[in-house]
């Protein structure tokens, strides 16, 4: 699968044609995230998927570097942002959703489960009734539910197992896989977050696997891996198949579980983690300030 390469950070793969979307990939380094720009090359309408709002662990300071930089890139390419689309509650980055939604007049949207997902996490932060999904995105979008970016159809797929509620984005011959699969050379994602589940990742991905084979898979993170330094985030279904280290064809579903609940149980948590859900599952917003004017964050400890 080629790119266009328009920097170290930023690939456009083109539209294939009829139904096929034109597609940006813009390269998060501090994450290792990708975010997307999913167009209709006729209407020049688009959805902006799983942008991130930068946030520094260490001084707990934010920035708009990347929304700003996907925003340009709107721009430069003509486009006009009819959606603004996460597809989980993302623990590796903060959200940008609702100030996209806000700077663009897009609404905003995430899978159907989310508000489970909130439950979940409103128990370990013991923060009952602080997540309210419903309220904080614009549509909650349920499997198999479809809706358009300008002309193209785009159909909710849900990808369980990452998280619970995790969706992916099926227009044309692009789907947007997020934390399922990993590039061909490094496998697949993680599933044991409160709320994954290994068996579930698993059929997730064959599901994603099951598409036609020329479909462009856009995955949710790259690190590379101990031979390829450059990031990379695309690769077609046949090549999965052929090249996946993880999931090839062939693969025994006992053998992949077993491999992934190994090396999950080495991955420490991530460094945004526990701030990250406290403000994703608010569509990305703060939790409201208090009497001082300022934003606090609560911290679980010793819950992990």
């Amino acid at each position: 699968m080629t790119y266009t390469l328009r920097s170290p950070l930023v690939r456009h793969s083109a539209s294939q044609g009829a139904g096929s979307p034109d597609v940006w990939g813009v390269y998060e380094p501090d994450t290792g995230s990708i975010q997307y720009i999913c167009a209709d090359p006729v209407t020049r309408q688009a959805a902006l998927i799983d942008v991130v709002w930068n946030f520094d662990p260490k001084n707990y300071r934010f920035s708009t570097k990347s929304m700003d930089q996907v925003l340009d890139l709107v721009r430069a390419e003509g486009l006009t942002v009819q959606w603004v689309l996460d597809t989980h509650p993302h623990a590796d980055h903060v959200m940008a959703s609702a100030q996209l939604s806000a700077r663009t007049d897009a609404p905003n949207a995430i899978g159907a489960l989310v508000p489970d997902i909130a439950g979940i996490w409103a128990d370990l932060y013991n923060l009952p009734g602080a997540f309210n999904p419903r309220r904080d995105f614009d549509r909650l979008f349920a499997e198999g539910e479809t809706f358009r970016i300008g002309a193209l159809e785009v159909q909710v797929m849900l990808s369980s197992g990452h998280t619970l509620g995790s969706v992916s984005y099926v227009c044309g011959d692009a789907a947007f896989v997020h934390d399922t699969l990993m590039q061909p050379d490094a496998g697949t994602s993680r599933s044991d977050f409160p709320g994954g589940d290994t068996a579930s990742l698993w059929d997730s991905i064959q599901q994603i696997l099951s598409l036609p084979p020329q479909t462009r898979l856009c995955v949710g993170h790259d690190y590379g891996t101990k031979t390829r330094k450059e990031p990379q985030w695309q690769a077609s279904v046949a090549e999965h198949k052929a090249h996946n280290i993880h999931v090839r064809d062939g693969t025994p579903r006992e053998d992949w579980i077993a491999l992934r609940k190994a090396r999950d149980a080495t991955l420490a948590l991530p460094d945004r983690i526990l701030a990250a859900l406290q403000i994703n599952l608010r569509g990305g917003r703060l939790p409201d300030p208090e009497a001082d004017g300022h934003h606090y964050l609560k911290l679980p400890v010793n819950r992990f």
